[in-house]
């Protein structure tokens, strides 16, 4: 059996003194090294050291293919690291890989944290709203920074947002020599830190967090009115069935509201708007809940907007369907998947009918109506109907 001929090995702070001989024997061995600056230093490589290009690109690894090569990565290759983009790109038999504890890990047994229940985020290149969905009161959260002035934005960030109250730790050059660690409050922070090398965790205290039920508040969202209402929403999503990894394409997406929801599921979703202004509320919904890099917006109607999108899991059609549309997006869809269709007009709720005598599912008329006031009382001021129609590929 062939050696592979790439070896990914995780460093810690501690250099050469915290690996295994396995990952001694392959930087000993290899012609070229690839890693950060600080890998290479911490490595003691010499001459045979080549730092990573800014923007990390794979094809420098992959030009040394069958040569003995080593990547040198922080803690984990495989958790935020390189490791994952290298192995996609290679056969099985090309490499291996001696992973060192990672930031997380390290950061939890620093704390005393169960890290099975902790949420592990690399905010070294995402935006602070990625923590939107995962700030619950008493939630423990471990963060990968991209440098000491990021730190300082992040307690500013959570201040404005009401998790002032939150506890927070940085850990600087956690395994190493310069290791330090030290605690705030968010809304009291003002230290300077004193070198790139860091992590925080936070205990968040304060507000509540988003609610993780079906049907959020229209009023989270930037709409222009033309937003699927709280309860109408929830039923949609019921029959939607969002799971972990699915795509749905949202087709006349408005505000954007259906995707927002079905991403914080954990699934990608194609907003589809016509009109600029609420394509413009999709992306301003999907940045604030920290979303934007699970919802794609294309402005454009269906189905030429859908071309050349990728088959969904779910399709949600707010309004507007006809005939056409309808042939259009059945015949991309594959078996198993659902598609859930609202209508509040007389000429769209007979093409549900006919759709649902047809192809089946579930067809449910919705009437709801809200209490108003009505001079010195109270009275039951009713929306329009409307028709869902549900079904399976």
């Amino acid at each position: 059996m062939v050696d592979p001929w790439l070896t990914i090995v995780g460093i810690g702070e501690d250099g050469l003194a915290g690996l295994s001989e396995a990952s001694r024997k392959a930087l000993r061995e290899a012609e070229t090294v690839f890693g950060g600056e600080r890998h290479l230093a911490l490595s003691g490589v010499g001459s045979r050291g080549r730092p990573w290009p800014v923007p990390f690109d794979a094809a420098v690894v992959l030009s040394c293919r069958d040569r003995p090569t080593v990547v040198l990565a922080s803690g984990d290759p495989f958790w935020y690291g390189a490791g994952a983009v290298l192995a996609e790109k290679l056969g099985s038999d090309e490499w291996m890989a001696h992973p060192a504890p990672s930031t997380f890990s390290l950061a939890a047994a620093r704390l005393g944290w169960r890290l099975e229940s902790v949420t592990c985020i690399g905010l070294h290149a995402a935006p602070f709203e990625r923590l939107i969905p995962h700030l619950v009161r008493d939630a423990r959260i471990i963060c990968l920074m991209r440098d000491a002035t990021a730190v300082g934005n992040l307690a500013k960030w959570l201040t404005k947002r009401g998790w002032g109250a939150s506890l927070l730790w940085t850990l600087e050059a956690l395994g190493g020599p310069q290791e330090y660690i030290d605690q705030h409050r968010a809304d009291l922070f003002s230290e300077e830190i004193a070198g790139d090398l860091v992590a925080v965790a936070v205990w968040a205290r304060g507000t509540q967090g988003i609610p993780r039920s079906s049907g959020l508040p229209d009023d989270l969202f930037v709409h222009d009115g033309q937003i699927t209402k709280r309860p109408v929403r929830a039923l949609a999503l019921s029959a939607l069935a969002p799971r972990p990894g699915e795509r749905l394409w949202d087709i006349g997406a408005g505000s954007g509201s259906i995707s927002v929801e079905w991403a914080l599921c954990g699934g990608t979703a194609t907003a589809i708007e016509a009109r600029e202004d609420r394509v413009a509320n999709i992306s301003k919904n999907a940045a604030a809940f920290g979303l934007a890099h699970r919802i794609i917006v294309v402005t454009g109607r269906a189905p030429e907007a859908i071309a050349g999108a990728e088959a969904p899991d779910a399709v949600f059609i707010g309004g507007g369907l006809d005939s056409a549309m309808f042939d259009a997006i059945w015949s991309r869809l594959s078996p198993g998947a659902r598609l859930v269709a609202h209508s509040v007009t007389l000429e769209t709720e007979a093409l549900l009918g006919g759709l649902h005598q047809r192809h089946g599912g579930e067809l449910m008329r919705v009437e709801i109506a809200q209490a108003a006031p009505l001079g010195r009382y109270r009275s039951w001021e009713a929306a329009r109907p409307v028709v869902q129609w549900s079904t399976v590929r």
